[in-house]
């Protein structure tokens, strides 16, 4: 319910990598094959969006919200969340097989209402930046809802004074009864915030194994996915260290997958936090972003959203995690406590060629990296150095 004595929360449309590409990541400025290729790979999507919507539209599907977990500091917050088409008794936040979220069909330019504890967002919008560089001005709307996109997603930046602690948000679309998602508010003062990896981190994906990571993300039963042996622990003991530490959870995985990452996390017991995903839907001006362009790009606005935090960074050798985490280190002197790869095994390690490893090494850093195969093995060196650096910051 609103609350009638406070002031509507004013919101406005994200900045993301889409929106403020470099002129190098435009697709204009690669070479013609890759620019044609993109193009293709583009249309054909186009077109796969534009036949699955005819058939929603007959089967009278209509827009449905998909919130995600939002984050912020007093003075603002990050929401997310994404609009798709669905029967009439379609529900949101659904652990589903990964295939099933892959293939839902977008419901571009849909209202959604959004209330942040019961106190409305005030939004103008105008256009589309994805597609239209100039204002649309038929495509303006009242601020009493926001507009999602031309692939259903609604990514806004809420200007508020909220206390420190968890809030929620509820986003209703038309004919749809309200949905709510968390909201993390963080304090900026807070001494120490942990940025993790997801797939093969904490969850057993396989990625440099092509077809099992496929297998895993779209056709295993949510239910049926691994924790890594002794994460969950040594994620737990360090919120005990630092009890107010928030947990972002950073992934190139799609958003497409949000609610199944999220039932994992709350089903093996890791502390709650806010999942960072990508958007894979290629766009006409910058087709897909890179994994590591995607991390970076995180990674740097959370520095910019919490100047006075210093940051553990913990991934996996299996993916890009060593040299983008050593890039941040070099790129933020001072900022990170300390870096945690988890070491995957032979088995794991194994590319989609038979005998290619495809684990990479750490590069040389002057933060301290510490390594392990398990969550217990990082325990036995991670934990006493965390300790210890708790200990000299009560002591100043």
């Amino acid at each position: 319910m609103e609350q009638p004595d406070r002031p509507a929360i004013r919101a406005r449309r994200a900045a993301t990598t889409f929106d403020t590409a470099q002129p190098h990541e435009r697709i204009e400025s690669k070479p013609l094959l890759i620019r044609s290729a993109r193009r293709g790979v583009t249309g054909a999507f186009n077109f796969w969006i534009f036949v699955s919507t005819l058939i929603t539209h007959h089967l009278r599907w209509y827009p449905i919200v998909e919130p995600y977990v939002g984050y912020g500091t007093p003075d603002y917050s990050r929401l997310i969340c994404r609009t798709t088409l669905s029967p009439e008794r379609g529900r949101s936040g659904l652990a589903v097989r990964g295939i099933r979220s892959a293939f839902k069909v977008p419901a571009p330019g849909t209202q959604v209402k959004i209330r942040v504890d019961g106190t409305r967002l005030h939004t103008v919008q105008i256009g589309s930046s994805e597609v239209y560089d100039q204002p649309d001005r038929q495509r303006s709307q009242s601020d009493e809802f926001a507009l999602s996109d031309s692939s259903g997603y609604l990514d806004l930046v809420a200007e508020h004074r909220l206390k420190p602690g968890r809030h929620e948000v509820a986003y209703q679309v038309s004919r749809r009864a309200p949905v709510t998602a968390p909201l993390y508010t963080y304090p900026a003062s807070t001494p120490l915030g942990v940025i993790s990896d997801i797939d093969d981190t904490i969850m057993v994906t396989q990625v440099p194994s092509l077809w099992r990571a496929a297998y895993n993300m779209l056709l295993l039963n949510p239910k049926k996915r691994i924790s890594v042996p002794g994460m969950s622990v040594l994620y737990n003991k360090i919120r005990d260290l630092y009890p107010q530490a928030p947990f972002f959870y950073l992934s190139t995985s799609p958003w497409n997958v949000e609610s199944s990452i999220r039932h994992f996390i709350n089903y093996h017991g890791f502390p709650e936090g806010p999942l960072l995903l990508r958007d894979l839907d290629p766009r006409p001006k910058t087709f897909i972003p890179t994994g590591v362009q995607h991390k970076l790009e995180f990674v740097d606005q959370l520095m910019a959203d919490f100047p006075k935090m210093k940051f553990l960074l913990i991934g996996d050798d299996g993916q890009k995690d060593p040299t983008t985490y050593a890039t941040v280190a070099r790129r933020y002197p001072g900022r990170i406590l300390a870096i945690g790869i988890r070491q995957l095994s032979p088995r794991e390690s194994i590319g989609a060629m038979a005998g290619i490893t495809a684990t990479q090494p750490m590069p040389v850093t002057d933060v301290p990296v510490f390594y392990g195969t398990t969550g217990s093995n990082l325990m036995n060196t991670m934990l006493p150095f965390l300790a210890q650096q708790r200990v000299r910051r009560f002591r100043r």
